[in-house]
């Protein structure tokens, strides 16, 4: 089995994502034995934006990172997805990243229904963080983007860890975040 960990938080030591997805993929590890992981950080190694060039791709450098990602993604079974809230969305950085792995014909189809996915059969654990609170009041853009970006690949089994009201205060921190680590499932059934 193949697990594919993504950090975008840009924090460092500072990030509440990343020991969230730290743990969930720690979780992962003992539970599933062979467990392959492949590990990229956004935040230190980030993919180029996309650009006209990139489409064309006219630079074969930069068509080889790509096809890199996609592979990693493809090859998945699991993705494990650091994701803070920046400015209501996720980092730009894993909007670079998910511009390489949402590729028609690829990973996704338009038929004459709609679209259809073409990447399904994948778990996605979502390592949430956020400053506030956002469920309640329909400012959740980061959580229901990325619902909405595996949904469209055709991930449907999706689950979030999240810690949020992290700004609040050091307590409030300090409780999110133990709850976010408490709500880690054990992937058993998953993994049989």
């Amino acid at each position: 089995m193949k697990l594919l960990h993504l950090d975008s938080s840009i924090l460092g030591e500072n990030s509440a994502s990343r020991p969230i997805g730290a743990a969930v993929v720690a979780r992962w590890h003992d539970a599933v034995p062979g467990l392959h992981v492949t590990y990229r950080d956004l935040a230190a190694k980030p993919l180029p934006h996309l650009s006209g060039g990139s489409l064309a791709g006219t630079d074969p450098a930069e068509a080889a990172e790509a096809e890199r990602v996609m592979q990693e993604f493809l090859e998945a079974d699991v993705l494990v997805v650091g994701a803070p809230m920046y400015n209501f969305g996720v980092p730009s950085t894993l909007k670079a990243w998910i511009d390489r792995v949402a590729v028609a014909g690829r990973t996704f189809r338009y038929a004459e229904t709609g679209p259809q996915g073409l990447a399904g059969g994948k778990k996605v654990v979502i390592a949430s963080s956020r400053g506030g609170f956002h469920q309640e009041g329909g400012r959740d853009f980061q959580e229901a983007y990325l619902r909405q970006v595996f949904g469209f690949l055709g991930i449907t089994d999706i689950e979030v860890v999240r810690a949020e009201g992290l700004a609040l205060s050091p307590q409030q921190r300090s409780e999110s975040m133990a709850a976010a680590f408490e709500s880690i499932r054990v992937p058993l059934a998953e993994a049989a």
